[in-house]
């Protein structure tokens, strides 16, 4: 296990920075011309920046970029 240390802009600045590559996979993954093993490493990386940002923001920041429960069993999300 690591620790860290910063400072609240510090915090601020990575919660942000997170937030926005959140966002940007998931614009991603709705893209067609994405081929699904791209789209599976994408997933796979979604989940590993979603679990540093519930590390660092709130409850409520966190909400929004939960991933969706995807109908099909195949998908895990999205």
């Amino acid at each position: 296990m690591l620790g860290l240390l910063i400072n609240e802009m510090e915090q601020k600045e990575i919660e942000y920075l997170l937030k926005r590559e959140l966002e940007e996979i998931m614009m991603d993954l709705e893209d067609p011309r994405i081929e699904y093993n791209v789209k599976q490493a994408m997933k796979e990386r979604y989940q590993t920046l979603f679990r540093l940002l519930r590390r660092l923001a709130s409850e409520e920041e966190c909400i929004k970029y939960m991933p969706k429960v995807a109908k099909n069993k195949k998908d895990l999300f999205f």
